[in-house]
This record gives structure tokens, C-alpha cells and sequence, in this order.
């Protein structure tokens, strides 16, 4: 039960709608999830989408390890919208069932087959869970992605947080029967 009343469109105020216009008309290609709160705050919906839309199609890091990290994060605020959104897209990246199933149960040994989805899967969730990352998990990323993405994927983290907190504090829930994998 969403904490906020039901979204209606039709009753959106000038600067909302403006908001609410670009984010249905760009990559996203509709409104939904986290935007549905945000946009309860036009200024600050529209900065973050437009981060969004940086981090999401446009930053440096592939798009499979982009979809690996936000499971990471949808599981670890266990976010169960962004899992809902997210999961499917990482299964068309080529990220194995099995290594989706483990990241959604939050189980500590991950059946990795790709190096460079260990690497980040490590980065993400010590980054996560200490708030910091060890010179090794960091040095394996700068390896992988340059410092540029390693700045990046860190980027990708709070963003995915910050939406998970909006999609947890809202209590927007993805449309039934789903049913997240944390239980």
C-alpha cells in the first residue's frame, strides 16, 4: 500500500507535469516506480532523472555490470521494485539465472562464471554494506573500468540507493503477482 495517494496525471501542477512531459517522452519511455514520488517534488524529480539518465544509458560502465550492480543494490535495500524493473533486464545483459537467484536470496557464495561480474558484484556490495571499498576491491574495479568508471559505478550505487529509498520510504510496490526474492 503506497503511502501516497493514488497517481493521477490529470491533477499534476504546471511544474510537475513539465517534469512528468520529459521523463514520459524520453529514454525511459513512460513514468513509473521511483518517479511517481519524486514528482511530488518537481525540482528535485527532475535533477535526478536527469542523473538517471547519465547513469542508466550513457555512463561508461557496460550495460550487463550496470545491471549487475543495481540488482546488488535493489537486494541489499531489498527495493523490491527495482528488482521487479531491473532483473529482467539483466537476464536479457546475459547475466545468468543462477547468479540473479543467488544476488536475490543475498547468498554470500555467488556462481559467478564472468571475472569481471565478480569483480563488480564484490565492489557494490562492500561498498554497501561498509560504505567504503578495501584498496584490492577498488584496485580490481580500476583495473576493469578505468578511474573513470570506477567513479561512475560508484555513481550508480548512491543513485540506485537513493531510488530504492524513494521506492521503500513510498512503498511502491511492483503490480502483483510478483513477489521479490528476499521473501
Amino acid at each position: 500500500m503506497s503511502r501516497l495517494p493514488p497517481f493521477d496525471a490529470t491533477k499534476l501542477d504546471a511544474a510537475q507535469k513539465a517534469v512528468y512531459d520529459r521523463i514520459a517522452s524520453g529514454a525511459r519511455g513512460g513514468v513509473g516506480g521511483p518517479f511517481i514520488p519524486l514528482l511530488t517534488s518537481p525540482e528535485l524529480c527532475g535533477r535526478v532523472e536527469q542523473v538517471g539518465v547519465f547513469i542508466r544509458y550513457e555512463c561508461s560502465v557496460p550495460m550487463r555490470l550496470r545491471e549487475l550492480a543495481i540488482l546488488c543494490v535493489g537486494q541489499h535495500w531489498k527495493a523490491a521494485y527495482e528488482w521487479y524493473a531491473h532483473a529482467p533486464i539483466a537476464a536479457k545483459q546475459g547475466v545468468p539465472q543462477a547468479v540473479i537467484d543467488a544476488i536475490g536470496r543475498g547468498a554470500e557464495t555467488v556462481p559467478f562464471d564472468a571475472e569481471a561480474d565478480r569483480t563488480v558484484h564484490g565492489f557494490v556490495r562492500e561498498l554497501l554494506r561498509s560504505g567504503q571499498v578495501s584498496d584490492g576491491s577498488y584496485d580490481a574495479v580500476r583495473r576493469l573500468l578505468g578511474e573513470k568508471g570506477a567513479v561512475e559505478l560508484t555513481g550508480l550505487v548512491g543513485y540506485y540507493s537513493l531510488l530504492a529509498m524513494q521506492l521503500n520510504v513510498f512503498q511502491v510496490a511492483p503490480p502483483p503477482p510478483f513477489k521479490a526474492p528476499w521473501g
